[in-house]
């Protein structure tokens, strides 16, 4: 096989070697239930709650708000509709670009004639306005607002600090979608207004299948998954041992080197903009992907020429060696396009292209990327 690059870093990530090592030591000597009372027990328990506050370090909270989960999706679905069914909420706001893990449960407690469901405003970069977000919130009884951190898709970050606080005026419960910004960005929840984040260790170069939800300690919600006593009650299954303390160790590795690692691939960012700009005709970008300090800096989304070859560009690429995707990897196999595009550039006929980077990508992967590119049009 010839080479081959990834730049799909926004769907997953490669995991670090130290991670693997890690795991692989502790399945042979961690192997007992952590809810059972005997030693080997015990000592799964003390990797656990060990790895509950680590995070909760890095997050400057309190490990009792900690709470691990299979993923994003799960935490996504464990605030939504815990908060809401548990606090008798009958109106929830979000916007048309929010992930399908927040869009499909806040849709299915619709159709369920639980909740009214209101979209608020986007501009042309997807930002939302936070006129609309006070005017929702104003003319609705206690609300559930949820905005994601930062767009999967297109990158566009939203000020979740100044949309807490909105929510906080309003006396409405916030659940902000962290799962691309958690080990990207610093979080400080003693200075944030929210009431619930979500985060995924294979965002961050830690295993598949583990994430966790934060729940401040001012919001009370019943388990979303009934069993055990396990997470204090709060979560029943048997913990992901290895999987937990992977995410610790990964999401710590990741805020040791935040600073170096961010300028590394934002650098990486502005050199493919460049390339690609340079390289090939009339290539355009999404939203402000292409402002360095005001997007996800790990995606860059762009799109280009009408082709008669658009539906195929993906698997074109992936044929020559080059991974990346066509909107949200959640989609793929789907026949929809993206929804996020269709609400950011409607009946566009261009073929739209995410490029998405980590610390394990090099200018050469981005050369390689462009030279395939420049084959195709």
């Amino acid at each position: 096989m010839g080479k081959r690059v990834f730049l799909d870093n926004a769907a997953t990530t490669p995991m670090a070697p130290e991670i693997i090592n890690m795991m692989s030591n502790m399945m042979k000597s961690h192997f007992a239930n952590p809810s059972s009372v005997h030693s080997f027990g015990r000592e799964s328990k003390i990797v656990v709650e060990n790895a509950r506050k680590t995070i909760a370090r890095l997050l400057n909270t309190a490990p009792g708000t900690i709470f691990f989960t299979s993923g994003g999706t799960e935490a996504d679905n464990m605030a939504i509709k815990c908060g809401i069914n548990d606090h008798n909420i009958t109106h929830a706001i979000t916007s048309k670009i929010s992930h399908h893990a927040v869009l499909y449960p806040l849709q299915d407690l619709e159709k369920e004639g639980v909740i009214k469901l209101s979209y608020v405003d986007i501009d042309k970069d997807g930002v939302i306005s936070t006129s609309h977000l006070k005017q929702l919130l104003e003319s609705n009884e206690r609300t559930f607002v949820s905005i994601m951190h930062a767009n999967n898709e297109i990158g566009t970050i939203q000020d979740i600090q100044e949309i807490g606080d909105i929510c906080k005026h309003y006396n409405a419960i916030f659940h902000s979608d962290t799962v691309q910004t958690i080990a990207h960005f610093p979080f400080d929840m003693q200075k944030l207004n929210v009431d619930f984040i979500a985060a995924s260790a294979h965002k961050f170069h830690g295993p598949k299948g583990v994430g966790f939800v934060y729940i401040s300690e001012d919001i009370q919600i019943k388990p979303l998954i009934r069993g055990g006593s396990q997470e204090r009650n709060m979560r029943a299954g048997t913990e992901n041992v290895y999987g937990i303390a992977a995410l610790a160790k990964a999401m710590e590795m990741a805020y040791e080197n935040l600073e170096e690692e961010t300028n590394y691939i934002k650098g990486l960012k502005k050199y493919m903009i460049e390339k690609l700009k340079t390289e090939i005709y009339d290539v355009q970008f999404y939203a402000k992907c292409t402002d360095l300090d005001n997007s996800l800096y790990t995606v860059l989304s762009c799109h280009f020429p009408e082709t008669d070859i658009a539906e195929m560009l993906l698997f074109n690429l992936d044929i020559l060696g080059v991974a990346c995707s066509g909107g949200s990897a959640c989609s793929s196999g789907s026949s929809k396009g993206s929804h996020v595009l269709t609400e950011i550039v409607p009946e566009s006929k261009r073929p739209g292209m995410r490029f998405s980077f980590s610390k394990y990508n090099n200018k050469e992967d981005i050369d390689f990327a462009i030279a395939k590119l420049k084959e195709l049009f």
